[in-house]
């Protein structure tokens, strides 16, 4: 079994945006493109690009709600 790249590239920009309606936060390692979306549990979804065979972002669903839920557990 082949692996895969996982966050290789060391120098390329984060790229983000935050979706308030959806409460979803997606993260992009470089350019965002196109990619395969891998449901990984617990709101996590991994993007991964088939033909380069690496990781190249990151979907959070329900982070402000998460963000919450840590706030009040630790104040």
């Amino acid at each position: 079994m082949e692996a895969v790249k996982l966050f290789d590239k060391k120098g390329a920009p984060l790229d983000w945006e935050y979706d308030g309606e959806a409460d979803t936060l997606y993260l992009s390692f470089g350019k965002p493109k196109p990619a395969l979306g891998v449901d990984v549990g617990e709101g996590v979804i991994v993007r991964y690009d088939e033909k380069a065979r690496e990781v190249v972002g990151l979907t959070l669903i329900g982070v402000g709600k998460r963000l919450e839920e840590y706030m009040k557990r630790n104040t």
